[in-house]
Order: C-alpha cells, then sequence, then structure tokens
C-alpha cells in the first residue's frame, strides 16, 4: 500500500512545485485576458508584441502612455519614473523598480530616449541600465472603431532567461503592466464623462 501510495504523494509534490513556479496569472482569468502578449526568445535577445484594446477618446491614452513623471502611481513594479530632460518631441525617463513572480525578484534602474509622435506614436530605447539593449516602439492604432496600445520590441538582459518559464514569467508581468496602464485609462477616462 506504501508503495502505491509514494507516486501518488511525489506527483502531488511535483504538481505543487509547478504550481509555485508559474504566476497564478498565467492559467487564471483576469481583467486583463483580452490583451494579447507574445514573448520569444531569439538566442539572447527576448522579443515582445503586445496588443492592448482600450475603450478611451486618443488624448487620454496619450496623456496616461505619456505621463511619465506619475506613472510609479498607476504601474506597480515602478518604485520611480521620471523626465530628466526634454527638448521638443525628445525626453530622456528614468525609472526604477522591481519585478516580483513568488520567489523570483529582479530590480532595475534605467534611463531611456523617448521621441514623442503625438497621439501616435512612443519610440523608446535604453540609453543606460541593466540591459544590454532595449528598442520599442507603442502605437495608439484603430482597428475595426476600437483603439489599441500596440507595443512591440527587443531587449537583450544582462541576465540568462531560461527558456520556458522565463518567456512565460515575461509574458505574464507585461500582460498586468498593460493591464494597470488600461485601467488608468479608463480612470481617467470615467472622470471626464459627463454625469447623467
Amino acid at each position: 500500500m506504501l508503495r502505491s501510495a509514494t507516486p501518488g504523494i511525489a506527483g502531488s509534490l511535483l504538481t505543487a512545485l509547478l504550481f509555485a513556479l508559474f504566476p497564478v496569472c498565467a492559467w487564471s482569468a483576469t481583467a486583463a485576458d483580452d490583451i494579447v502578449v507574445d514573448v520569444r526568445k531569439d538566442g539572447q535577445e527576448i522579443a515582445v508584441d503586445v496588443d492592448c484594446p482600450v475603450d478611451a477618446p486618443r488624448p487620454i491614452v496619450w496623456e496616461v502612455l505619456t505621463d511619465y513623471d506619475h506613472m510609479a502611481q498607476f504601474v506597480s513594479n515602478l518604485d520611480y519614473s521620471g523626465v530628466d530632460a526634454r527638448a521638443d518631441n525628445v525626453l530622456r525617463v528614468h525609472q526604477k523598480g522591481k519585478v516580483s513572480r513568488g520567489f523570483l525578484s529582479l530590480a532595475f534602474d534605467n534611463v531611456r530616449e523617448i521621441e514623442l509622435v503625438p497621439h501616435r506614436e512612443i519610440r523608446s530605447r535604453m540609453i543606460s541600465g541593466d540591459m544590454k539593449a532595449s528598442a520599442f516602439t507603442t502605437s495608439i492604432v484603430e482597428v475595426g472603431g476600437r483603439l489599441h496600445i500596440v507595443n512591440v520590441g527587443r531587449y537583450q538582459p544582462n541576465l540568462w532567461i531560461p527558456p520556458v518559464i522565463g518567456p512565460a514569467l515575461i509574458r505574464a508581468e507585461t500582460q498586468k503592466q498593460f493591464g494597470e496602464i488600461r485601467a488608468e485609462i479608463l480612470r481617467r477616462s470615467a472622470l471626464t464623462r459627463p454625469l447623467t
């Protein structure tokens, strides 16, 4: 009897370990389920594509996406975010924070150059920080009468990213971050609507 029970216990322990390693939001229904995040590991580079639908006016979407001085108030993994310099439509943005999932925690401190194409596109490249390289473009596009925040980019971390669990963790954290940004967009949008 003990012999037949052992594989069941071992299987239960293995299942419990796997559940502890993967973030809950990777398999649970959340308010961010319609945010599509594709993460691919290509050698040492990580490619990330995001499509985040949002029901809000374009000016409010733009306002939130470019509100770097207040971003730490609505994006939970940021401890600090601020514009260090501005020249026309080019900003130097400094952000610090920490990404945590279960027992894993990673602090970051980055400075990026941001080029703004007002109400349409944000081009970002890392100047200094915790990665070897990073370049992303965020666009506000209309698809079928609905606005979408589309984010496409690649980065090369200084750390080794495990092939299976790494992209899953990056996907979950990215989906969470865009969910928080969208929640702020919707909050601000509701404040501008007239009371009925």
